[in-house]
């Protein structure tokens, strides 16, 4: 089987990374709570307020006795509490960030405090969203997602030549479509360790196109902030843009292109993630294929063997925005810094493939936009069915006062191909990358951004450049119009839910109004 020794190695690899996270546990229980806002109890010994500014986001710590643990009593500053989140504790006190700012019971104290504060959780997180419900018994939030998009194609070339010398059609689009509905609910259940994550989604330039309205949902169990294990459907983390920051990218729900060609999707799987020392940060997945979206269980093989990986560290502050997200729209008042690390490997099937307008589209392609099944591509009577797919991904920035600056290197390689008269099929090795820049002219109010991308591989080097915009009319990052101008050369990527169509050269823009709460 093709990558057995090296994935025996990960796999040792990733239990010993396991081991070490389960013994850097600290004792305080982690698992994010909402913060209270009920009153103290008159008598409120060891009573300490501990703060941190949203503005410098750093982490700030408190001496306290946590021997017999900590109750939070109200939450104060200009951000949540979220125990596990932007609090918590450990043997040598009490630990706040983000803006949290919290009175706090410390010592043998916190446990009868406990009893006679009633927590309350926050009416609204954002990215969360609304609190539904609130009880013994478990919690709900309801989150909703949407954007209008006036999408011009006018300006790119009616056809383009693939690296085989075919010639073939580029729809050249202008329209107006209400993009998107992704409507999530999210909570625990029975105790907060169990959390939930349940979704509802339509894309509506793709009507009639393969899971086009689609479901789904993850479980976890919280251990501690060093270990959480889940399973369900959730993206791979095999780059940045897929460890969980959407909608918080500098564009309105679009990728650039070399992200878009080498990035894996949403798939089934299990999943560990979790806090380590020193700033760190890991994810780890165990899935069916790349991507799982249009694709019915009786299309995958029974091989269980895609794996990705995700490393992080924030050395400076500890975080990289709210969610981590592109841009520093947070407004950091010292600088914050970020390098990620990750791999991915997977033994592709050809009938496990979504769709070539398919939802979160997400195919093995050539740089010429060539999908590598394609029977005939390389030749009459040459048919792959099979190949191992192998990716890697660098990605550094750094945030200050409004500005930022993020990169990402990709590297993958296709190899062991099966098919029928595949031996004259050389091995591909594609390299790319994507380097954006960001500045908020107007501090949570305005935002202009410049980013490019690039693809070098043996059919095609593709490319492109883009300028945008953000305002937030309501300086609020949950309400925005956004336009982003488009020069592109050739691209390697392309569906309808995408702003550029397979072989797009030339010019394009996209005008949109979003909102996520």
């Amino acid at each position: 089987m093709p990558g057995t020794v090296s994935k025996s190695v990960l796999l040792a690899i990733f239990f010993a990374f396991l081991f070490a996270a389960f013994s850097a546990a600290q004792s305080g229980d982690p698992t994010e709570q909402p913060p209270s806002s009920g009153q103290p109890p008159a008598s409120t010994p060891n009573l300490l307020t501990c703060a941190s500014k949203l503005a410098d986001r750093a982490r700030q710590n408190c001496a306290a006795d946590t021997t017999a643990g900590v109750v939070l009593v109200r939450s104060i500053g200009e951000a949540a509490c979220l125990l596990g989140k932007t609090w918590g504790y450990d043997d040598s006190g009490i630990w706040v960030s983000d803006g949290c700012t919290g009175e706090f019971i410390a010592g043998k104290a916190a446990a009868d405090a406990q009893a006679q504060i009633k927590p309350r959780p926050p009416e609204y997180v954002p990215n969360a969203g609304f609190l539904l419900y609130e009880g013994d018994q478990g919690q709900v939030y309801f989150r909703l997602f949407s954007y209008v998009r006036y999408l011009n194609q006018l300006g790119i070339d009616p056809t383009y030549t693939d690296s085989f010398g075919n010639t073939k059609s580029v729809a050249q689009r202008q329209d107006v479509q209400l993009q998107k509905f992704f409507a999530p609910f999210s909570g625990w259940f029975l105790t907060p360790k169990f959390r939930y994550y349940l979704h509802v989604w339509s894309s509506y330039p793709s009507q009639g196109d393969p899971a086009q309205v689609a479901g789904a949902a993850n479980l976890s169990y919280v251990f501690n902030r060093c270990v959480t294990f889940g399973g369900g459907i959730t993206s791979l983390p095999t780059v940045r843009s897929t460890e969980g920051q959407f909608p918080y990218w500098l564009g309105v729900d679009d990728r650039m292109m070399a992200d878009e060609y080498f990035r894996g999707s949403y798939t089934n799987g299990v999943r560990l993630k979790g806090e380590l020392p020193e700033n760190l940060k890991y994810m780890a997945m165990f899935a069916t294929n790349l991507s799982i979206l249009g694709v019915s269980a009786s299309q995958l093989d029974n091989k269980f063997d895609t794996q990705s990986y995700m490393l992080q560290w924030l050395p400076t502050t500890g975080e990289f925005g709210l969610y981590g997200t592109f841009g520093d729209y947070d407004y950091h008042q010292k600088a914050a810094t970020r390098v990620g690390i990750h791999y991915s490997h997977s033994f592709e099937d050809k009938q496990s493939q979504p769709g070539t307008e398919g939802i979160e589209n997400s195919q093995i392609r050539l740089t010429d936009g060539s999908v590598i099944f394609t029977p005939n591509l390389f030749g009459p009577g040459i048919s792959v069915t099979n190949v191992d797919y192998r990716m890697t991904s660098l990605d550094a920035g750094i945030k200050y006062k409004g500005l930022g600056i993020e990169a990402e290197y990709y590297r993958r390689w296709l190899s062991n191909y099966q098919g029928t008269d595949v031996s004259s099929i050389p091995d591909i090795t594609d390299n790319g990358y994507q380097l954006q820049g960001s500045a908020m002219i107007v501090p949570k109010f305005l935002q202009a951004y410049v980013s490019g991308s690039q693809i070098f591989g043996d059919y095609g080097d593709p490319s492109e450049l883009r300028l945008g915009a953000n305002y937030y009319f309501m300086g609020n990052r949950g309400l925005r119009v956004n336009g982003e101008f488009i020069h592109v050369n050739k691209s390697p990527v392309g569906y309808t839910a995408y702003p550029m169509p397979v072989g797009a050269s030339g010019n394009l823009f996209h005008l949109n109004l979003e909102m996520n709460f």
